[in-house]
Order: C-alpha cells, then structure tokens, then sequence
C-alpha cells in the first residue's frame, strides 16, 4: 500500500468519525432524544446492607492434648450428641503411670529421710539442752568446747531437717504433676453438644499446640441450640449498622428458605489482612459483624455458606427518584443576593436529575437519604408529581442540559448507574 492511499483511507476514517459525532450533537441538540420519562411519587424504602459469611453456632470448643502420646480410645463419633464430663478421648497412659509410681516412690523415700532427719535433729537438741543444763550447774562439768560442739551438732541437725521437708515438698510437687499428666491422658466433654468434628483416629498420635493449633486439633463440640452467621462488611456500610438490626438469612442450602435474624455484634477493630500486616496501603477495610438466627433449620451445621440482608433504616411513603435516574453534572449555583452574579465561576460536580420541563431536560440538583433497592430518598430539590428522566441509562449520562427530550415506551431498564 502506497503512503498516498494510506493518507486518504485514514483521512476518510477521520471524516466519518468527525460526521458521526455531529450527527449524534444534532440528533440529541435538535431532534432530541427519546427517554423514558417518570413522575416523582412516594414509596416505601428499606435500606439494606448485604453480606456473604458462614455459619457458626454461638459455642463451640475445639479439643486438643496438652500431652504427647498415641491415641488407643475414641468411643465418641462425628455427629454425635455428647454430656459435659463423657469421654471423648483416651491416650496411652502407660508411660504416665509409670511417672506417677516413680514419683511415689521419690516422696516416699523423701519422707523416710525427714522422718530421719528429725529424728537425729531432735537428739541433737537434748545432747545440746543437756550439755547446757550441766554447764550452768558446774562449770567444771561441761568445758566451753564441749558445749560449742554440742551447739552445732544441733544446728546442722536442724539445718539437715529442714533440706529433708523441703525435699519432700518437691517430691510431693513432682508426684502432683506427673498424676496432672496422667489426667491428661484422659478428655472428656466441656460441655453439653454435638461432635462437629472428628480429626483424627484410633493409632494416631497427640501432640500440644505449641506450634500449630490445626495440626494439634482432635475434635470440635459444638452448641447448635442457637446458630450465627459471621459476614465481613465493608468500612463504608458498617457505620450503618446497629445492634439488633433485622435480618434476613439465605443459607445456600436451603435456597427455598429465608431465616429472620438480628445484629448481635459489631466489631470495633478491623480484620487485619495479611496485608495490612506488611503495612501495604489501599486494601479493603472489613469489618467482622455477628448475626443470630432466630428459628435455624435442625439439618444446619457449622461453615455453610450464607448471605445476610441488614436492614439498616427504613422510611415510610418517602419521597422518591429511581437509582438510574441520579446522575452528576457540573453546576454552578445561582446567588439570591441583589449582588450581580460572578459569571466566572467553574461549576461543581453536583448530584442532580434531569427534569422534564415543556419537553426540555434541565439538571437540578437534588439531596438525597437513604437508598433502597431501586429508589433514592429525596429529601430536597424535587416536589411529588415532578417529571423526571429515568432512563435509559447511557442516554442520562450523554444528556445536556436544554436536550428535548420525548417520552419512550420502553418500560425496562437495568438499575446500573
């Protein structure tokens, strides 16, 4: 292709786009545009916040060993229904046992050497008490190293009594801890519930969770008398939220069955991310919110997925402009003073609708309240009975002020502004 064709075949695309653009300013500046056109009515609204999380009963205790040892008893299975006290787990307890008798066997051999000891602690008083006696009698009796060495035959007495006690008193903190270890071998039910989680099985063994609490679990008890569902909300929809909003719960497996439920817990610090850990910046801000199900299924159970519609304000026979139909444009606000008007002034971006005015679109800006599922609050800048655009959408966001505008029969219209 010769550089000459080239320029005239791109010279014409740019005719073509320059020509389309013109039409499209005329179609809409003079011919006007065709819109679907609604009067300003009032409705009822129901703002709401939605949020997808899973379910959780409102207690649940995972069990783990504080010992290490290999499992040989798990008379229990998932899904069954457990008492406070029954047993849950046994571990091998042989070497344990065998702890307990070793130190037994140390505190009773502790206590024989005190017995001893204070034996020869209390001779050791009677030869000194007595050497003592005779010497204030006659001196002549008991010489001064005499009594000196009966003195500390019974301070080493003494001093060899009281190691012995306390060498009981280790033996016997041994002797309780090694019998604490032995109980350990042994889990039994904190509480009244189901068994939501077996982990493990007969042959395995137990280890404490000093690293890693998943690796050290071996079952779950679980409260299912009263159900929760935990969601994450945004920073931007939790400040709606109150303590005991009314919600609606959709559980994905019971897709036929909304469950009522109420705001039982909002989190005042944030869910940090692992990335907000390493301190980057701009990540999504959430929010852990609990929800308490009134009336839960009896087939429910821990991690279904869920959805929760709060409501977070209501308003009855509102004012009203459908979603699609809020748009932003610049505007500049026209002074009430008898000052003339500073015709230099740049316009702000201001929220607004299009009015239908003797077949004209003109912008006014609006304030709006709460919004519900395809309709805003209007709370000022509008009057019931106005005739507004509403749609379609992309013809709102093209539209100029002083457009003629003329009503379509089209009825539908997506809510995506």
């Amino acid at each position: 292709m010769t550089k000459k064709k080239k320029i005239i075949i791109f010279g014409g695309i740019a005719v073509a786009v320059v020509a389309l653009i013109a039409f499209n300013a005329a179609a809409q500046g003079e011919g006007g545009a065709t819109v679907r056109i609604e009067e300003v009515e009032r409705r009822d609204l129901v703002a709401t916040v939605t949020a997808s999380g899973q379910i959780q009963p409102k207690t649940s205790v995972d069990i783990s060993a504080d010992i290490t040892g290999r499992i040989i008893d798990i008379p229990v299975q998932e899904g069954d229904i457990v008492q406070p006290g029954q047993l849950l787990v046994r571990i091998d307890p042989s070497q344990f046992q065998a702890q307990v008798a070793s130190a037994q066997a140390i505190l009773s051999s502790a206590q024989a050497s005190a017995l001893q000891s204070r034996a020869n602690r209390d001779q050791a008083r009677r030869v000194y008490e007595r050497s003592r006696a005779l010497r204030e009698q006659d001196p002549n009796l008991v010489s001064d190293e005499e009594l000196e060495q009966a003195e500390t035959n019974f301070q080493v007495a003494e001093a060899v009594a009281t190691s012995a006690d306390h060498q009981v008193d280790q033996a016997k903190a041994s002797l309780q801890e090694a019998q604490e270890q032995l109980a350990k071998t042994v889990l039994r039910a904190p509480m009244a519930g189901e068994v939501t989680r077996l982990a493990v099985e007969v042959g395995e063994v137990a280890v404490p969770g000093t690293f890693s609490r998943e690796t050290a679990l071996l079952l779950t008890v679980s409260d299912l008398s009263v159900i929760q569902v935990n969601v994450r909300v945004d920073e931007t929809d939790v400040v709606r939220l109150h303590m005991g909003d009314s919600t609606e719960v959709t559980i994905d497996a019971f897709p036929d069955t909304t469950f009522s439920g109420r705001v039982t817990k909002i989190a005042k610090s944030a869910v940090r991310s692992a990335a907000a850990a390493t301190g980057t910046t701009n990540q999504a801000v959430d929010y852990d919110v609990e929800i308490t199900i009134d009336n839960p299924p009896e087939e429910v159970r821990p991690d279904l997925s869920a959805t929760a519609k709060i409501v977070t304000a209501t308003r009855d026979s509102a004012l009203s402009i459908p979603i699609i139909a809020l748009t932003v444009r610049e505007h500049t606000p026209i002074s009430t003073e008898t000052a003339p008007q500073d015709t230099t002034a740049e316009g702000v971006e201001t929220e607004g609708v299009f009015v239908v005015v003797d077949g004209a679109a003109q912008f006014r800006p609006v304030k709006t309240g709460i919004a519900g599922e395809e309709h805003f609050e209007v709370l000022d800048g509008l009057s019931q009975g106005d005739s507004i655009v509403a749609g379609p959408y992309q013809t709102i966001r093209d539209l100029r002020e002083g457009t003629s505008v003329s009503a379509s029969n089209t009825t539908t219209e997506g809510n995506t502004r």
